[in-house]
């Protein structure tokens, strides 16, 4: 009977603190794995932006760089610039040798190429560790690091790195039994200062390492900011995984995954690792409230989850709400406990090129900028990303968090002030097919581009929700032999009811059922004039191309209401699903070639409710 009532009261306690202070999810909606979109309404506005584009075969388009297995980014805001690094490996994860690139960018939409900021690091020949029998000899270290940027109160940026040791495909470089952690900083010049360990794991030391120990750097400002981070708990419990078991700076000393934070006003913080398990600490992270465990309500697995306060006040949390690493998706909440939605932010699962050890689809990985680590102008919350293991993104998300338009849209691109075009559109934009605004011959217009035999380029416009509607919009190919320009009528679960489609054979199509029924043949650098005119409860619409008499049909999916226009230069993708093998061993024909570029022109968009 006592177990039993001590029992009762642990899970009384647990469940207190799950109803007083644990961040929950308390809204209704689930995603669906069936659809790489999980059938989630779009958060209004997010811009997906393409900085890296792995290359085996051509490294000169991939800034030099022919290594394929790209992951874990990290984003930080200083000095006017975004600086984004990566860690790297030639084929696949924890597969030697390794390496951390930066990227930079003054205003996120356009990336330099990789710089080299932590090189490979040979792990000296005769290491082992302890409890393996394997034996070190002549392999370098992977990088695998959990935390990328600082901020110091005196203004310096420190990147960080870690080299970990992987003596063979499946052990762990995180295992606590590495070299150490690294640091440099980056200068206001973009340069960088000289490597240093900042943290030693057991084995190693000032006596058996390449690296000078950061306290004997000369520059008393850097040296200064390294105390300042080693002072930090929220900052070191970041290093938890790679870090001696035993480190005394780690404060909990669980091994959980991938930390992330924010504080709440009365300056209690909420911490997330992997999995959504969540905690909350009243004095700045030295101790938990609780052990951590599964925020209720929230769907995560094994990939990264970022959290963090938004400058209107709230808080969201960008995840993937499965068992698998797709959607990437956000919820949001007013008081940093209850998070009350679940919103798209990419839905995309682009092929995998390249095959690798522990390489997994999807957008995944997701990481912020920290508190200390920047604030961009405008309000919008960045995170970045990583598809496949292979390619590094990052997505700029409107603050407030919105799904939905009230206003009927009237849009000619050429009316709109520089820089705002595209603020109420979604865009999805690799480097290979780009979706922007640009001008020619005096006019400004959205442009989607693909030479990209593996993606394609994205635009969606939400409008508000409704049953009757008519919309307009003026497109000019400029070609007509090559390419694919489908136009898709969505309802807010992307549910397509209506689909025209710019083909390769020149011709302008829609979707009738099984079939493609032939509405027009189209020429390369002609303008064409939509008027689309549909009614979601009698399931008819009519279009109308360059004036031309009303053309009667019947939706191919039923809809309750029209939430979104896309347009996107290829079909629709639904490979992978949850069904397919895990590892993919394999790289695809043409990895990395260019196709014959594609040229889209939208020069205005309209929606009427009616």
């Amino acid at each position: 009977m006592r177990y039993l009532l001590a029992g009762l009261f642990c899970i009384m306690t647990v469940t207190g603190n799950t109803q007083r202070d644990t961040a929950k999810y308390i809204g209704h909606t689930l995603s669906n794995v069936d659809y790489h979109h999980g059938q989630l309404t779009p958060v209004v506005g997010v811009h997906n932006i393409q900085t890296f584009r792995a290359n085996r075969e051509h490294p000169e388009w991939a800034g030099g760089m022919n290594w394929t297995y790209n992951h874990q980014p990290m984003i930080c805001y200083w000095n006017n610039t975004f600086y984004l690094h990566f860690l790297s490996n030639p084929v696949g994860e924890h597969i030697a040798p390794g390496a951390t690139y930066l990227l930079s960018s003054q205003d996120g939409y356009h990336w330099s190429n990789p710089i080299t900021l932590f090189p490979p690091y040979k792990v000296p020949d005769g290491f082992k560790k302890n409890e393996d029998t394997a034996v070190a000899h002549n392999i370098d270290a992977v990088m695998h690091q959990r935390m990328g940027f600082f901020v110091a109160k005196n203004k310096k940026l420190l990147a960080l790195g870690y080299y970990g040791v992987a003596l063979y495909a499946k052990d762990d470089p995180n295992d606590g039994n590495g070299i150490g952690r690294v640091v440099r900083e980056i200068k206001t010049d973009g340069s960088f200062g000289p490597i240093y360990f900042i943290r030693y794991n057991h084995d190693f030391n000032e006596k058996n390492t390449n690296y000078l120990f950061y306290k004997k750097s000369k520059d008393r400002g850097f040296v200064e900011a390294c105390d300042e981070l080693l002072s930090q708990p929220l900052q070191m419990q970041q290093w938890v995984e790679e870090a001696d078991r035993n480190d005394p700076l780690i404060p909990l000393q669980k091994q959980l995954k991938a930390f992330s934070y924010y504080h709440l006003p009365d300056g209690r913080v909420v911490g997330f690792w992997k999995n959504a398990l969540t905690s909350i600490s009243a004095d700045g992270g030295k101790t938990w409230m609780y052990s951590p465990l599964r925020a209720p309500g929230f769907v995560n697995s094994n990939a990264k989850i970022w959290s963090q306060r938004t400058d209107d006040g709230k808080y969201i949390t960008v995840y993937n709400p499965s068992e698998f690493r797709w959607p990437l998706a956000l919820s949001v909440s007013d008081d940093g406990i209850r998070y009350k939605n679940l919103l798209l932010v990419n839905g995309e699962i682009t092929s995998m090129r390249y095959g690798g050890n522990y390489k997994s689809y999807g957008p995944q990985y997701v990481r912020g900028i920290q508190e200390m680590n920047g604030n961009p102008s405008g309000g919008d919350a960045w995170v970045t990303y990583s598809v496949n293991k292979e390619d590094i993104w990052v997505a700029k998300i409107p603050i407030p968090v919105k799904s939905n338009v009230l206003n009927d849209v009237n849009e000619d691109f050429n009316l709109i002030q520089d820089g705002l075009e595209l603020n109420q559109w979604n865009i999805y934009s690799p480097l290979w097919a780009p979706a922007s605004i640009e001008k020619s011959n005096g006019k400004k217009f959205l442009s989607l581009k693909d030479f990209d035999l593996f993606d394609y380029a994205k635009a969606e416009r939400v409008v508000p929700l409704s049953e009757s509607v008519k919309i307009e919009f003026s497109i000019a190919p400029l070609q007509n032999d090559h390419g694919r320009l489908d136009i898709e009528i969505q309802d807010a679960k992307n549910t397509a009811c209506i689909r025209f489609s710019f083909t390769p054979s020149g011709n302008i199509v829609t979707k009738a059922g099984y079939r493609e029924k032939t509405l027009a043949k189209y020429e390369a650098g002609k303008q064409y004039d939509f008027v689309v005119e549909l009614n979601t409860r009698t399931r008819l619409y009519t279009v109308s191309i360059n004036g031309s008499k009303p053309n009667n049909n019947i939706i191919f999916a039923p809809i309750h209401k029209v939430h979104q226009v896309c347009f996107r230069t290829g079909e629709v993708r639904r490979f992978p699903d949850a069904d397919t093998p895990t590892d993919q061993n394999y790289d695809l024909p043409k990895a990395g070639e260019k196709d014959k570029e594609a040229v889209f022109n939208i020069y205005n968009f309209k929606s009427i409710k009616q």
